[in-house]
């Protein structure tokens, strides 16, 4: 089983992703973002940190990368992709996940552990969850209110697709949403980052759950 995490400028969090990744038993493989071709993989991480400075808008030059282009393409045949932090904002920029990220409503930078609930268990990264169990995942994002129009976000939640809710909305998220599915719920975006809750020198395991039923499941397809 392999996974490829991207690489941009400003990536920060892209080690602590593959470290995520390799723990749960996933071969991972670096790809820099002017890459013009994936490697066979089973799934596409894109980490967080501050891709291109967020110049002009965060995760916006990043989804132009040349990269993001086959990225579209394996997520469009099928393929699994989990962007945490300003992998969910690329992933939004990308148009792989509806909605947008916009500045926190407090309009500061906000780095603490906090409380989401898991809203569905029907998705390879939350199935390792009870459903409505609350976990506790650090955030670390200046731009994590998410946004979409009230026609989207009903589409979300009758669908099933919101994946973690925060318990106490920390930057003005529509509808307390941390982290969202796509339509055939193989991509994951959400702000907090569970790789930085994934071993026991972290002082808390409750993301190490999402990377290892994801292996597992991999590892039976």
């Amino acid at each position: 089983m392999k996974a490829a995490v991207i690489v941009f400028p400003g990536s920060n969090c892209d080690r602590d992703l593959k470290r995520a990744f390799e723990k749960a038993g996933l071969e991972v493989e670096m790809v820099w973002h002017k890459d013009t071709a994936l490697p066979q993989v089973d799934i596409v991480g894109i980490p967080g940190g501050f891709s291109f400075g967020d110049y002009l808008r965060c995760g916006a030059i990043a989804a132009r990368s040349p990269i993001c282009g086959e990225v579209i393409k394996h997520t469009e045949r099928g393929g699994y992709a989990f962007g945490v932090c300003n992998g969910f904002q690329v992933l939004t920029e990308t148009g792989i996940l509806p909605g947008a990220l916009l500045r926190n409503a407090g309009l500061k930078y906000i780095c603490r552990t906090i409380g989401l609930t898991v809203e569905t268990t029907e998705s390879v990264f939350t199935e390792g969850y009870g459903l409505g169990e609350t976990i506790n995942v650090p955030i670390a994002h200046h731009d994590g209110n998410y946004f979409a129009d009230d026609a989207t976000l009903d589409r979300l939640e009758g669908e099933g697709r919101v994946a973690f809710r925060y318990t106490d909305n920390p930057n003005g998220s529509a509808r307390d949403i941390a982290g969202i599915l796509s339509d055939n719920r193989r991509v994951l975006g959400m702000m907090p980052h569970p790789e930085r809750a994934a071993e026991s020198a972290h002082g808390n395991e409750d993301g190490a759950r999402l990377f290892a039923h994801l292996t597992q499941v991999l590892s039976q397809a």
